[in-house]
């Protein structure tokens, strides 16, 4: 593969919808060229960054490397799209975002909600969501797709009770989601490109009239705190509130998705490492951890350089963009032991897949409680479980994972009484 070949896949989502050849090209980069300048065609031109340690370096030092210039990588055409809907190359303005200190004060809006403390509230409510998502599968004849059926509606159900989002707007929902954070794949556009300013117009006009709803009717729900809320004495402005929403509602969601069904199918590819947690179902914490870091849904987050620096043989000028690429870090042979070997008990397990520092995701213990609940059910009841066909992984160089898994099963048998 020639230089600008490489550039290309890079950046192309077909990459990302096959991990064997992703990972084979980015053990190379982690090999040869950890920071390697990236010039794909079409894209304004960043250092491609794949090994652990660079990640974490980098992330760890956020006034040298700021995340408001430029946050996720977005063709010239969508970035221009973006540009006349918003008047930047932002689709919204979120944590994903900001810097510090506006990136702390907006953070402290909601971090209480999603902390162990106040998540324990949900845990019935989560437990019995899962209890219905398992029930529905029993509903299926002993067969369905996993990713459609039970990965993508369970979290999405979860994360819309938080915000206050009514159940019959959830297909309204995904659709945006998907439009958001894979509108390249054939699936989801429908073979014509998604309008990347569009689709975040359609998301800010339903969060603005849900806003105007939960002001004349507030609720214990997330969109009812942001739609009085204040930062430094002053309400926060319609983009904000809005954009806000976007990354709880879409980011909260897609994540945790694509990381329960990449849990399933490792463990589906794995039979030994799914009898080793069916013994010991005390295994389950660790074994969500493992299957996130297998996954590693975000692909990838850019930082911008505010001054010049030396990393990896590299001279990085002030204002160049550098792509932390999450999934190359999570299989690094110099930070995990055997990583492309999934294992149920790995320990430890320091994988970046929410990210490093102060940007470090913040509804991560949101999702882990939302595996718990789930796999904890469905290991409870299931009988036997296989995969009848390959997996296949949405096209996205941004977020996303698997969009089918094909499976059959045979549910327990309920106990009396």
């Amino acid at each position: 593969m020639d230089d600008q070949a490489l550039s290309n896949a890079i950046a192309d989502p077909r990459t990302y919808a096959d991990m064997a050849r992703y990972h084979e090209i980015f053990s190379t980069l982690r090999r040869e060229a950890p920071i390697r300048w990236t010039e794909p065609e079409g894209y304004r031109p960043f250092w491609t960054v794949s090994r652990y340690s660079d990640v974490v370096e980098i992330e760890r030092q956020q006034k040298l490397f700021i995340n408001a210039p430029r946050t996720a990588l977005r063709s010239v055409v969508e970035e221009e799209q973006i540009r006349a809907v918003t008047g930047s190359t932002q689709a919204s303005h979120t944590l994903i975002q900001m810097d510090d200190p506006e990136h702390k004060k907006y953070r402290m809006l909601t971090q209480s909600w999603f902390m162990p403390p106040a998540l324990k509230a949900m845990h019935e409510q989560l437990t019995g969501l899962a209890s219905t998502f398992v029930d529905r599968m029993e509903t299926f004849g002993g067969r369905c797709d996993f990713a459609r059926d039970i990965a993508v509606w369970y979290p999405l159900r979860a994360v819309m009770l938080l915000l206050g989002v009514p159940e019959e707007d959830e297909p309204l929902m995904l659709r945006l989601t998907q439009q958001h954070f894979a509108g390249n794949d054939p699936e989801v556009n429908g073979g014509e490109a998604v309008d990347a300013g569009a689709a975040a117009k359609q998301v800010f006009a339903y969060f603005t009239e849900l806003t105007e709803k939960r002001r004349a009717d507030p609720r214990e729900d997330i969109v009812s705190l942001l739609a009085n809320a204040e930062v430094d004495g002053q309400p926060i402005s319609d983009f904000d509130r809005n954009s806000y929403y976007f990354v709880v509602a879409l980011a909260g969601h897609d994540t945790t998705s694509s990381s329960t069904a990449g849990l399933l199918d490792a463990l589906l590819r794995h039979p030994e490492q799914l009898a080793k947690l069916r013994e010991d179902p005390s295994l389950l914490d660790l074994a969500i951890d493992e299957g996130i870091r297998w996954t590693s849904p975000v692909r990838h987050f850019f930082r911008t350089a505010t001054e010049d620096y030396e990393i990896g043989g590299q001279t990085i000028r002030a204002g160049d963009s550098l792509m932390m690429c999450y999934p190359s870090a999570n299989f690094d042979d110099d930070a995990f032991d055997a990583p492309h070997e999934f294992r149920v008990d790995r320990k430890p397990n320091r994988h970046i897949a929410f990210g490093f520092g102060v940007h470090q995701c913040l509804g991560q213990h949101l999702a882990k409680m939302e595996m718990r609940a789930l796999f904890g059910e469905l290991l409870r009841r299931i009988d036997w479980i296989e995969a009848t066909g390959d997996a296949q992984l949405l096209e996205t160089n941004f977020v996303g994972g698997i969009k089918s898994l094909p499976i059959r099963y045979r549910m327990l048998a309920p106990q009396p009484a």
